[in-house]
């Protein structure tokens, strides 16, 4: 990640998107994640994992996404689906050319291109120049820049923001269980785990007392 690659691909409009034809799009993205259901390699998230991100920015109404590894864009499509949904956006960003490619391919076929600015390039460099607000951020870059992630993007999130950090379970050591602790340690995130995937911490941002 050591290499800042200068090149930034927006695939959407110019112009902040509305709310979508819901039936349409609908079917159009879930026919696309069925046809590709076993096809998501090169570091992609499990279904439930999406589908679970998907309700929470539903739920929650959030509009301004952050997503920190983009690989081929499956997550990228859940995000982006239910940011239709709500009239947000979602930032992507990765680091390899090839998996961006991919991704952007993969955007424009589901259907939610318009709903997603993808970046090329280093998010060491990219995630702390962003200047926000972000609602919503999903982390599944690099894990032992997970602590320097969150420490970025925490400031840059509203109470009641949302920050999802992929593969981190309670079971696990070395730079999860570290990141694990830093993030319980804060007194101003609610940290829960969900199991069914692949693991995620999911922290709220709680108001100050």
């Amino acid at each position: 990640m050591g290499l800042l690659l200068t090149s930034i691909v927006c695939i959407g409009t110019a112009v902040p998107p509305q709310p979508a034809n819901a039936p349409d799009l609908d079917t159009r993205v879930r026919q696309f994640l069925e046809n590709r259901r076993w096809s998501w390699h090169d570091m992609n998230i499990p279904e439930e994992d999406g589908r679970e991100m998907h309700s929470i920015i539903i739920e929650h109404k959030f509009k301004s996404a952050l997503e920190i590894g983009t690989s081929t864009g499956h997550s990228g499509i859940w995000i982006a689906w239910a940011l239709s949904k709500t009239g947000g956006r979602l930032i992507t960003i990765d680091i390899d050319p090839h998996r961006h490619q991919q991704a952007v391919a993969n955007f424009k076929a589901a259907g939610v291109a318009q709903y997603i600015d993808a970046r090329l390039g280093d998010a060491h460099e990219i995630v702390p120049a962003l200047q926000g607000p972000f609602d919503f951020v999903f982390s599944d870059a690099d894990k032992d820049w997970n602590i320097n992630y969150a420490k970025s993007v925490l400031p840059k999130m509203p109470v009641g923001g949302c920050l999802i950090t992929h593969n981190v379970s309670d079971r696990g050591w070395g730079y999860n269980g570290d990141f694990l602790r830093y993030l319980r340690s804060l007194p101003y995130l609610e940290t829960t785990l969900f199991t069914k995937g692949s693991g995620m911490s999911v922290s709220f941002k709680k108001a100050p007392r």
